[in-house]
């Protein structure tokens, strides 16, 4: 199997340091998120050329928040075959923990059969049923799948769960037409423009809100009818950090503060859960839970811009 993709090792010293910090202490490692990052076939040189360079520059952008290179993992072109992303899947099967994070990416051309979608790549291709399948067996509770092909609406179905949310270009599998979410997408996760909480974090669920306008915008000023109508099932996607910049990029370079941008997102991926929950418990019970974990958002968010030197806003 093909291997990840070289993304530099600028940080490989931080994630060593957290590890020998992590065995020292008899604590367990750190939760991970892992990158994966599928692109298929182009079908025409112009798709094939344009997936590999969206693929390429979406892997150096997820290279950026990944705590070691070896978590982000890209396969693309010959290499993405069904035989190569099983043996990827069922390798992190192994690897991956219940507390670790799964951020799943497609590229390319999808068809849907009016049963099944299926993910285009070299010999057989990859069915939606499949990466359930696979998916599920991973132990990471917290997964995200965004898939960015053509007919992607017609996955949601097969993938989303109550740990998965998923993103996909097309509302149903009747939006055949290549898509241009994927451009998009990568655009939001370089624009300060779509961090609408303005705390210098892009979440998959900012990046979703940020490409679904963007793609509207596209076609208005095109002057041609949609082709695709993007869509988002499940509640965690405020959860996924995707990129960072301003005081959160200076805290992630710093191992201390870094901690306490882990801390951060598992506490807003604690809330989406709470939230996900809210019709099955007490309302009072809720509220106390909910209180409790703003209250501790809140102050991790205030040691973050204390570490950084940000002043409170008035």
């Amino acid at each position: 199997m093909a291997a990840a993709t070289p993304l530099g090792g600028r940080l490989k010293k931080y994630a060593l340091g957290l590890l020998v910090l992590a065995i020292a202490s008899g604590l367990p490692a750190p939760a991970a998120d892992h990158f994966v990052i599928l692109s298929g076939l182009g079908g025409e040189p112009a798709f094939a050329e344009r997936f590999s360079e969206q693929a390429v520059e979406l892997g150096q952008l997820c290279g950026k928040i990944a705590a070691q290179e070896s978590l982000v993992h890209v396969l693309q072109g010959n290499d993405a075959t069904q035989q190569n992303v099983k043996n990827l899947m069922e390798r992190l099967r192994g690897e991956m923990k219940p507390g670790d994070a799964l951020l799943l990416f497609l590229i390319g051309h999808g068809s849907y059969d009016g049963v099944d979608y299926k993910f285009n790549i070299p010999g057989p291709d990859i069915s939606a049923a499949q990466l359930n399948q696979w998916l599920n067996a991973i132990p990471a509770k917290d997964q995200l799948v965004v898939n960015m092909t053509s007919a992607s609406g017609a996955s949601i179905d097969w993938l989303k769960s109550e740990r998965r949310s998923v993103i996909a270009a097309t509302r149903s599998g009747r939006e055949r037409t290549i898509t241009v979410f994927p451009e998009f997408w990568l655009e939001g996760l370089t624009d300060p423009a779509a961090d609408t909480d303005k705390n210098h974090v892009i979440t998959a669920l900012e990046a979703f809100r940020y490409a679904e306008a963007k793609v509207k915008e596209f076609y208005d000023k095109e002057k041609r009818l949609a082709t695709e109508h993007a869509r988002l099932e499940g509640d965690t996607a405020a959860g996924f950090t995707l990129a960072r910049f301003g005081t959160a990029q200076q805290a992630a370079a710093d191992p201390a503060t870094r901690e306490l941008l882990t801390q951060r997102t598992e506490l807003e991926r604690q809330i989406a859960a709470l939230q996900r929950r809210k019709e099955e418990m007490d309302s009072a019970d809720y509220t106390r839970q909910l209180e409790k974990l703003l209250v501790a958002l809140a102050q991790t968010q205030a040691k973050i811009d204390a570490a950084v030197g940000e002043q409170p806003q008035p």
